[in-house]
């Protein structure tokens, strides 16, 4: 993923992971988080109730902002990519330069359409924060923009 830049289109195909702001409270706090985060992508999404005969309910992507006092541990322990909506404080933007991941975009409004995209849903860890749990994601075309890439340059400023 590290060859992508700023502005590219993408239809990522492989595992996610789901975690917003009270997973991502308490994966920092862990000693040892409960999956393996080393080459990973977290997605700042809590999905909607799965309705009868689909995969997974409306996920759409949640404003990143709110998670990025949580990007350098998880950074350390291998996370490679985050995937939301909305800018990054130039902290982060730094912090993907220096470990070498990526900020990805998916677009907003369109939680239904994402939906089609997951081919598999699996409950990982914090079942008791319902939708807010942490799920493994299997997706397929799943669309995105590169928004941070790893040389901290941004869609939102350097384009």
């Amino acid at each position: 993923m590290k060859y992508l830049k700023v502005g590219d289109e993408i239809l990522f195909s492989g595992v996610i992971y789901t975690a917003r702001d009270q997973a991502h409270q308490r994966l920092v706090k862990l000693k040892k988080i409960p999956f393996d985060l080393e080459g990973e992508v977290i997605y700042y999404c809590g999905p909607s109730a799965t309705p009868k005969g689909k995969v997974i309910g409306a996920c759409g992507p949640t404003t990143s902002s709110r998670m990025d006092k949580f990007v350098e541990p998880l950074l350390k322990k291998g996370l490679v990519g985050m995937i939301g909506k909305g800018g990054r404080s130039k902290s982060v933007r730094q912090l993907i330069k220096k470990y070498k991941a990526l900020y990805l975009v998916a677009p907003s409004g369109c939680g239904a359409l994402l939906a089609q995209k997951v081919i598999s849903k699996k409950i990982v860890c914090f079942k008791d924060l319902g939708p807010e749990a942490v799920y493994r994601l299997e997706v397929e075309d799943f669309p995105l923009i590169v928004a941070i890439d790893s040389f901290g340059r941004s869609i939102y400023e350097d384009l």
